[in-house]
């Protein structure tokens, strides 16, 4: 029951990403909402190896290496797109 809650919750966040991605013509939107996307993916991807795993079949860490991994990376990505908004956004010398 709580694996089928939390693949839903993960669709509902990649659609609520995309949504935001069609939708909002503002730069830090758009990035906010690309970001909920990989926020559900990365639910959606952890409920597939969780049922797997619940389903007898042996236990499986590199699902969950993925996943991790693919936090860090968002994190960073994201980190770097928001610096270069705020870069693009100061007032001053314009290329």
């Amino acid at each position: 029951m709580s694996a089928t809650i939390l693949g839903l919750t993960g669709a509902l966040l990649v659609g609520i990403g995309l949504f935001g991605l069609i939708v909002h013509p503002t730069a830090l939107r758009k990035l906010l909402a690309f970001n909920l996307v990989g926020a559900g993916v990365f639910l959606i991807f952890g409920v597939v190896a969780r049922r797997a795993a619940a389903a007898g079949l042996p236990g499986d860490p590199v699902p969950q290496a993925i996943v991790i991994t693919g936090i860090v990376v968002a994190f960073a990505a994201t980190a770097l797109a928001a610096t270069l908004l705020a870069r693009l956004s100061e007032p001053g010398e314009q290329p």
